[in-house]
């Protein structure tokens, strides 16, 4: 995970002046990374009994890591809005397409 936030420490710079969202944007890294866990877990179940829990573990954890994102993105100015969906907006789209496709996986069983 610590790969994972490394670039967001230039987004920090970005905030300087402003409030602290290093708390949010933290929460939102550990939803993420609990996410992809789940998705990836949710895969390992693809034939098994388990697959429709993981994959509903899955969803109210990514429904919960883009909630949070989205608040906060709510809460900032248009500019620090661009600049934080800059830094961390494309791993986002990413959660959401992983699991798009396992939940498409998941219909199909």
């Amino acid at each position: 995970m610590v790969a994972a936030q490394a670039p967001l420490q230039d987004a920090w710079r970005c905030f300087s002046s402003g409030p602290d969202y290093r708390q949010d944007v933290d929460a939102i890294n550990d939803l993420f990374a609990e996410a992809r866990e789940e998705i990836d877990c949710a895969r390992e179940d693809s034939e098994t009994t388990y697959f429709n829990d993981s994959v509903e573990d899955a969803k109210k954890i990514v429904d919960n890591c883009i909630e949070k994102w989205d608040a906060l993105l709510a809460r900032l100015s248009p500019e620090e809005k661009a600049k934080m969906q800059r830094s961390m907006g494309l791993k986002m789209e990413q959660l959401k397409a992983e699991f798009d496709i396992l939940s498409k996986t998941h219909l199909q069983e």
